[in-house]
């Protein structure tokens, strides 16, 4: 029998990643959960499917449930004194400490990264910047400690024996930044939970968290100078306020707030087009939007690139400005009749949760077995119990 653990970096919401994870905890029933803290709220614990992860010395901290990300210096501290000696396969879910844990030389460590951990790479200085920490005596140690963690980080990468990226755009930094090959496997879509709709309203839409990475304001921004097309935008967070400065009370825009999920995938499946300017890992909502149908205009950087078929399933735009995505819409609106709702969903389906079990399942088991024949040793692939039979 094969014994497995999936670890995950910490259980605060249910999100892109977490939705990897419940489909992780879907292939292996049996595993044991481990994250570094867990405060989720009883409304959103659902997907753990009645399982009570184990956690790091970081859930006792004083206002971790607030501020567990003021805690990071600590978490590499705290994933390595986890003890997982008791299992043969652990899976890590990963975008920032969870690919560190502590694993043996006769265990199989598979990570599933969602990126190589922002603070301490590419995203350093934007991270201190959002601190308040870009400059004097605290922004020269906080630069230090991420300097430590970046190591930390380099050096464990070491301690995996198979890397999965969650799409090409993270493979390559995987590359660039721990000096490893990883398979591509994309994220789980449930395309299933929205419906294609072929007749669309003369509306576009642009949804995610209002933060300043998304770059929604600069699709505000190009709205405000096209009176003529109308935007819808839903979503909220710290960029509201300077979103609606840009929206200015202007009548083609419509900035909607939060709206539950319903709401949203019946906005997705009118609108005549998604727009999407952030530069992203991969991008979730990106996917949702075409299984609705719907094309997609988006940034041709970072996940985008894999997620839409430029000219077939939407455009991708090269110049991440205000400029930029109005020369996208109007390149659109001469060419908007030419895109089959059905193939934009067809695509759709690629992503879908059914596919990435079967991807998922499939590299595991071949790691497992490249792993167990290199050691000379016999032992049951991993998986659904009964899955003990060799892939050819």
């Amino acid at each position: 029998m094969t014994h497995v653990a999936i670890v995950h970096d910490w259980l605060v919401t249910y999100a892109g990643a977490e939705r990897v994870l419940e489909q992780l905890l879907s292939l292996y029933p049996e595993a044991d959960l481990y994250a570094v803290c867990d405060f989720l709220p009883d409304s959103e614990r659902g997907f753990l499917r009645g399982r009570t992860p184990r956690t790091t010395f970081i859930q006792r901290l004083p206002r971790a449930r607030r501020h567990y990300r003021a805690y990071l210096p600590l978490m590499p501290r705290a994933i390595g004194r986890l003890d997982l000696s008791a299992y043969d396969l652990v899976i890590s879910s990963s975008h920032a400490v969870a690919k560190g844990v502590p694993t043996r030389p006769d265990q199989l460590h598979v990570s599933y990264v969602h990126t190589p951990i922002r603070y301490a790479w590419d995203l350093r200085e934007a991270y201190l910047r959002t601190a308040g920490l870009d400059r004097g005596v605290k922004g020269w140690l906080a630069r230090g400690i991420l300097r430590r963690i970046r190591a930390w980080d380099a050096r464990t990468a070491q301690g995996v024996d198979h890397f999965v990226a969650n799409s090409d755009y993270i493979a390559d930094r995987i590359r660039r930044a721990y000096g490893r090959d990883a398979d591509v496997i994309h994220p789980p879509v449930d395309v299933a939970a929205f419906r294609l709709r072929r007749e669309k309203a003369d509306c576009y839409l642009t949804a995610s968290r209002l933060v300043p990475y998304k770059r929604v304001d600069l699709v505000v921004e190009a709205f405000a100078g096209m009176p003529d097309r109308r935007l819808r935008v839903i979503g909220d967070g710290p960029e509201r306020g300077k979103i609606a400065r840009l929206a200015n009370g202007r009548s083609n825009i419509e900035l909607l707030g939060y709206q539950p999920a319903q709401v949203l995938r019946e906005a997705m499946q009118s609108a005549r087009a998604f727009v999407f300017a952030a530069e992203e890992d991969f991008g979730i909502m990106p996917v949702e939007a075409q299984a609705c149908g719907t094309p997609v205009i988006a940034y041709g950087r970072g996940g985008a690139c894999e997620t839409v078929i430029d000219g077939r399933t939407g455009l991708l735009f090269e110049e991440q400005s205000v400029r930029g995505i109005r020369q996208a819409v109007e390149a659109f609106e001469t060419r908007a009749g030419t895109f089959d709702a059905g193939a934009i969903r067809r695509h759709a389906e690629t992503f879908s949760q059914e596919r990435f079990r079967e991807t998922f399942s499939r590299c595991v088991e071949s790691a497992w077995w490249r792993f167990r024949d290199g050691r000379g040793e016999d032992g049951d692939a991993p998986g659904r119990r009964g899955s003990g039979a060799r892939a050819g």
